[in-house]
């Protein structure tokens, strides 16, 4: 998984936690049902990568971490839990950030093993020459 039960409270904050995985009113959080959405949310990211990078992650890159946690709380909503416009659109820029990496446009950085991706969009200006010269003028200038 590329986040815990910890990134998850760190990022809502354990009430929230609590009201998104608690379906037996216990007041805690439900780690079974809480590691098994951040299960789904880590395949739905291997999803997006394996077109690009090895998957899993030996070692989660942080920017995946948050992004898990946006996938994992948009997950846990539906089953007596409220979806708010905030947890929707979090989830959506997620997914949109890992459609821009599936095509290449952005990179995670680095490759599993450490190596620096280099990025493979270079930019090179070439001229055909000039339109006017003096010999196209007669020498003349314009």
């Amino acid at each position: 998984m590329y986040a815990t039960r910890k990134d998850m409270v760190l990022a809502f904050g354990e009430r929230e936690c609590i009201s998104l995985t608690d379906r037996e009113f216990t007041g805690q959080i439900d780690d079974e049902v809480l590691n098994a959405k951040l299960l789904q949310a880590s395949a739905e990211i291997d999803s997006y990568l394996s077109g690009r990078y090895p998957t899993p992650w030996p070692d989660t890159p942080g920017v995946l971490v948050g992004r898990c946690c946006d996938i994992a709380r948009y997950l846990l909503c539906g089953a007596g839990t409220q979806c708010t416009e905030e947890i929707r659109e979090r989830y959506e820029d997620a997914t949109r950030y890992f459609e821009r990496v599936a095509a290449g446009t952005i990179t995670l950085g680095r490759m599993p093993n450490g190596e620096v991706v280099q990025s493979g969009t270079r930019v090179a200006f070439s001229s055909a020459g000039r339109a006017f010269d003096r010999g196209s003028t007669n020498g003349g200038a314009f």
